[in-house]
């Protein structure tokens, strides 16, 4: 008679995922991390430090923690930071800490942050992090999106669009690529994306153990 091995939940453990959103400005990435964040269990948001001005819409410690140029140097210079970039003339940086500390409790995190902080965090975590860069459907698409947030000057939308051209680019650089000319679509395909990567092997801890055990066992099998 074979036993198999009763494995408790905490036996099962894993270790948590980065999943890195990037895509140029107006393609869709702050309403999909809002979508992810309302309906991925499981899945925490890491704040980022900012010294860009906060908008009218944004919350101070739910969209950024925005922060003056002074301190945002003070936690770069002391490797506070797990990644950083300056965009459009402002500073974003993610807090190093926090992000180690929820890994190893086996939470996941997601990260809204540029091409460039992606190249930095998966240089920092290169087996945590799983990238994922957001296409628009095209660039008249883009246009509209930025035009119709009425968030920004006009000399600042041609500046965006002008840098998307340099942050589209280095979508060869990401694990994934996905085009956002539906949101729901979109969405689902991320979701995918961030449950295959919570099954690869060398994140589940605790695996390696049970799956020994059970071979043990079953090679002691009496006929």
């Amino acid at each position: 008679m074979i036993t198999v091995p009763v494995v408790a939940e905490k036996e099962m453990v894993r270790r948590g995922v980065v999943l890195v959103l990037s895509s140029p400005s107006g393609a869709g990435k702050s309403t999909l991390t809002q979508a992810l964040m309302k309906r991925a269990e499981g899945l925490n948001l890491s704040i980022s430090v900012t010294t860009r001005a906060r908008r009218g819409s944004e919350i101070d410690g739910v969209h950024y923690h925005f922060i003056s140029q002074r301190e945002f140097d003070g936690m770069r210079d002391n490797k506070e930071l797990l990644e950083w970039a300056e965009v459009h003339g402002n500073c974003y940086g993610t807090p190093r800490q926090p992000v180690e500390e929820a890994l190893a409790r086996g939470q996941d995190i997601l990260f809204d942050i540029d091409w460039q902080g992606a190249l930095q965090a998966r240089e920092a975590m290169p087996n945590d992090v799983a990238s994922v860069f957001v296409l628009p459907p095209s660039a008249a698409e883009l246009r509209h999106r930025l035009e119709r947030r009425a968030e920004d000057a006009p000399e600042i939308i041609v500046r965006r669009l002008r840098n998307a051209a340099v942050e589209i680019a280095r979508w060869t650089e990401y694990d994934y690529v996905v085009v956002n000319d539906d949101l729901d679509r979109c969405y689902n395909e991320i979701r995918s994306i961030l449950e295959a990567e919570r099954l690869r092997r060398a994140r589940r801890v605790a695996i390696g153990e049970f799956a020994d055990r059970l071979a043990i066992e079953l090679g002691q099998t009496e006929s």
